[in-house]
């Protein structure tokens, strides 16, 4: 009687295990927990498949670690290994290939002769880790030589260093996840991510290490998640594939076809594949509808509005724009006035099922999709009331009104519309 999967750690998890926990049942709510979510449940988030929510308050007394990225040389870690010894702390120092990790003790022992050394990594013997894990609990070992077996779950406040050698080998979640095994009291901590100099490492591991070496603020891993998103892409939303077809559309026009299928389905409706994007009401006031250059001159302002206003989905969006608008280039001018009216039109009209308005000074004329959202009855009552009103063959309706400003065609326009809503 499964109802609930808590995955933590999620970004440990493949997509295939991931499926294969859904497919125990279709019903089944699930709960994901992660500092650094991967690309594609992050892109499911942000496209509205996924609810989210962030926790970004850090503990009391927390302070954020200090990241270095930095070409890796003897001097520096034996700096940076003594600098915290000298404190009282612990340093945890990462080798991540078991092949070679004994050659590494050796260095680390000839180089830092002070310093009483610990190993520990996935192919020893269970009591043998359980030992090294807690003689490094108990500070009797001072600097851990570790593989990334120290990901997860592991809270030792006293180690308030890390060194990562060949950082530029991670992934970003892994990075971000080794980081916070150190800076867990309220001491400062340190995090030196050693790379073997800038020809050497790929361009994705360069953008890797500038985006952690960044985002060193607590909280920051979902603005991590975000970088990795712009470096791996999202992948299929259905599907394992980590990257699909998204470059053959567009990332705008495919988040908003994505956006109306999601839509479809949680209204319960069946999504249109065929016309995955409705077409937008067509609105003629036959009076100009722009934003001047002498009012707005930065053309790049100019699309960005007009952009903003297009995808304007409420009157409390459209009026914010407004305010926006008139807020830093005065009095709005009429031809902007006019943009304002046509959009809170669209906002009206596009739900009802109208595909055009046209409005000129002796007559308005509706022209409807077949099938239109509102009731018939309605309809059909309010045409029996108003003299003035005619249909023009199956789906378009003419209304005879003399209005000589785009303010009063926007009017009647506007009261046809409530009265059909």
């Amino acid at each position: 009687d499964l109802g609930l999967v808590v995955i933590d750690e999620e970004h440990r998890f493949g997509v295939r295990q991931k499926e294969q926990l859904k497919s125990l049942r279709s019903e089944v709510d699930i709960l994901t927990l992660t500092a650094t979510p991967i690309p594609r449940t992050l892109s499911m988030s942000l496209e509205g498949i996924r609810d989210f929510s962030v926790i970004a308050t850090a503990p009391q007394k927390r302070l954020a670690i200090k990241t270095f990225v930095q070409r890796e040389s003897d001097s520096l870690i034996r700096e940076a290994v003594l600098r915290e010894l000298k404190r009282g702390g612990q340093v945890y120092f990462l080798h991540n290939e078991v092949e070679t990790i004994e050659n590494a003790r050796m260095r680390l022992e000839q180089l830092l002769p002070e310093a009483r050394i610990g190993v520990a990594h996935g192919q020893m013997n269970e009591r043998e880790l359980e030992r090294v894990m807690r003689d490094f609990y108990a500070q009797r070992t001072n600097v851990l030589l570790c593989t990334t077996i120290i990901e997860t779950g592991i809270d030792i406040p006293n180690a308030n260093t890390i060194i990562m050698h060949r950082a530029d080998k991670f992934g970003l979640a892994q990075l971000h996840q080794l980081r916070g095994r150190v800076g867990r009291s309220h001491h400062q901590a340190y995090a030196y991510l050693l790379t073997p100099g800038e020809g050497a490492m790929t361009k994705n591991a360069e953008k890797r290490l500038e985006a952690i070496k960044e985002m060193e603020e607590l909280g920051s891993g979902f603005y991590l998640a975000m970088h990795d998103l712009e470096i791996r892409g999202a992948g299929e939303v259905l599907g394992e594939h980590q990257s699909g077809s998204m470059t053959g559309v567009g990332f705008d026009l495919y988040t908003q076809m994505l956006d109306s299928a999601v839509t479809a389905l949680k209204e319960g409706r069946e999504p249109d594949l065929l016309q995955p994007l409705e077409a937008t009401t067509d609105i003629n006031l036959h009076a100009p509808a722009l934003l001047r250059s002498d009012y707005v001159p930065d053309v790049h302002n100019r699309l960005t509005f007009y952009k903003r206003l297009a995808q304007v989905k409420n009157k409390e969006d459209l009026y914010q724009i407004q305010e926006e608008i008139a807020d830093r280039y005065g009095k709005l001018t009429q031809e902007a006035k006019n943009l304002i009216l046509t959009h809170r039109i669209r906002v009206e009209a596009k739900p009802l099922g109208v595909l055009k308005i046209d409005a000129g000074e002796d007559s308005i004329i509706f022209t409807f999709k077949d099938k239109p959202s509102f009731d018939p009855g309605k309809f059909f009552r309010m045409l029996q009331a108003n003299r003035n009103m005619r249909m023009l063959g199956p789906n378009r309706l003419r209304l005879e009104t003399y209005s000589d400003t785009a303010e009063k065609r926007g009017d009647n326009i506007l009261r046809i519309l409530k009265e059909l809503k």
